[in-house]
C-alpha cells in the first residue's frame, strides 16, 4: 500500500535523498527541511520503493505538502 510523505513544517528543502524506483528502509534520512535556521530530518516511515517525488532542493514546501510516494 502506497505511503505518502508529508510535510512536518514549512521550510526549504535542502537535502533530498530520493529519486523514483529507488529503494529506501524503514527510519532512513529521505529528505531534510530547513526553517528560522533549523535543519528538520524526514524518515522513511516504511521500507519501500519510492514510486513519486514532488520536491527537488531548493523547493519551498507549505506545511502537509505531498513531498514523496513510497510503496511497500
Amino acid at each position: 500500500m502506497p505511503e505518502e510523505i508529508l510535510a512536518p513544517l514549512a521550510g526549504k528543502i535542502i537535502q533530498l535523498n530520493l529519486e523514483i524506483g529507488k529503494a529506501v528502509e524503514e527510519d532512513e534520512e529521505i529528505l531534510v527541511i530547513e526553517a528560522m535556521k533549523m535543519e528538520t530530518p524526514v524518515f522513511a516511515p516504511l521500507s519501500g520503493t519510492v514510486k513519486e517525488v514532488m520536491v527537488d532542493e531548493g523547493d519551498e514546501v507549505e506545511e502537509d505538502q505531498l513531498l514523496a510516494v513510497i510503496d511497500e
